[in-house]
């Protein structure tokens, strides 16, 4: 089973009911399950509110099915920007395969990576994994 960690511009992005990143995230609950932490979580509110308050009601419904879990913070192989640092941490501490991200800027050195168990992908590769699973 797939296990995806959303990173908080991924948790933005599907809040946006019907969008194709919201039926994409819709999928990996349908076929495997998705993990973010309450970090990214509390960042994607932030913005939601801020830029996009009318989706925060599908915000918290996508939460609802998401795990949510506590974020940690530890010494990483790679370069990372601190504040993405708890994200690919908590990604490796809690067991996900695949870290999900749509931040190319911080996160697009990378992307195809596998740091200590988890491997960063963009939303294009998570489809295309999505797809694999279904026909594997």
């Amino acid at each position: 089973m797939l296990r995806v960690f959303l990173d908080a511009n991924v948790l933005f992005s599907a809040s946006n009911s019907g969008s194709p990143i919201a039926r994409l995230i819709d999928l990996l609950i349908e076929r495997g399950q998705a993990v973010t932490s309450d970090f990214a979580v509390e960042e994607a509110r932030r913005n939601v509110l801020l830029k996009r308050p009318n989706w925060s009601d599908d915000l918290s419904a996508l939460l609802a099915q998401v795990q949510i879990v506590p974020s940690i913070q530890f010494d990483l192989p790679v370069e990372l920007v601190a504040k993405d640092q708890p994200i690919l941490c908590t990604a490796i501490r809690c067991g996900c395969g695949y870290l999900a991200t749509g931040d190319r800027r911080d996160f697009g050195h990378l992307f195809g990576h596998t740091i200590e168990g988890v491997t960063v992908i963009s939303l294009v590769t998570l489809a295309e994994l999505l797809v694999a699973s279904k026909s594997g």
